[in-house]
């Protein structure tokens, strides 16, 4: 865990905040525990993200978390900041309250050290919707391509724009509680996004592959995800389009075998 703060009309910043697994390499039998940098703002970058190297580069190098582009685009510096799921490099650093900052791992996953959560079933998750291009027929690669009219193209904004940083199903109580069984906001999202797709040929076989009590139908419409997206996009809502696909499916096959 992490905790940040800030004091002197912003002028340092007081971060704590160590968390180390049950079981920690370095130091066996060491439990988690808090710590405390102070930083000086006069030299540290405005995002949350700038205070973390800052704090590994100048003061404590086996700090660890994840960051690639800081600018939002890869979501690997995802962590939870003042009780929300969000960037760190996009987060700024609130000058304006004398009090802490606290930064956490994301939550309810397990946590390898520091800020850095195990994404493995995360991601096993995501490779189980086959999030590509799928094509009845035998496709040659390179001899065509597969176009699509502004109106489908239309149909995808607000869904490819995901970074998959794992911020929305990590806010979700029911990806808390069915991580293994439930796929969670962005997958899900991601498996709506290819079901619409107007160049994919296998919305069917996709549907198929949810029909069942835990891969969708464990969300609830908390809507936790949607609010905590950093991207700005809804997961909620691509989840709901999914159930229509599923009735609509069902009604389909239990109007053709009537």
């Amino acid at each position: 865990m992490a905790l940040i703060s800030t004091r002197s009309i912003g002028q340092l910043l007081q971060s704590q905040g160590r968390f180390f697994p049950a079981q920690n390499p370095e130091k066996p039998g060491d439990k988690p525990r808090m710590q405390t940098y102070d930083v000086d703002l006069n030299s540290c970058g405005p995002m949350v993200l700038d205070a973390l190297v800052k704090i590994k580069n100048e003061m404590d190098p086996t700090l660890t978390f994840r960051r690639s582009c800081r600018e939002g685009i890869c979501g690997s510096c995802a962590m939870n900041i003042n009780g929300t799921n969000t960037l760190a490099c996009i987060s700024r650093i609130d000058t304006s309250q004398n009090k802490a900052t606290k930064i956490y791992p994301l939550p309810h996953m397990y946590v390898i050290k520091d800020l850095v959560p195990d994404m493995n079933n995360f991601y096993a998750q995501y490779k189980s919707i086959q999030p590509y291009l799928q094509r009845k027929e035998e496709i040659k690669y390179g001899e065509q391509q597969f176009l699509q009219s502004i109106e489908d193209r239309d149909k995808l904004d607000g869904l490819y724009e995901c970074i998959m940083c794992a911020c929305c199903s990590t806010s979700c109580p029911s990806y808390w509680w069915n991580g293994d069984k439930y796929l969670g906001p962005a997958v899900l999202m991601q498996a709506y996004r290819w079901m619409i797709d107007s160049r994919d040929e296998l919305q069917a076989e996709r549907l198929s592959q949810l029909q069942d009590k835990f891969s969708v139908y464990r969300c609830h419409t908390i809507m936790n995800c949607t609010r905590t997206c950093p991207k700005g996009l809804n997961p909620g809502k691509a989840i709901a389009e999914i159930k229509k696909l599923l009735s609509s499916s069902k009604k389909t096959a239990a109007a053709a075998s009537a």
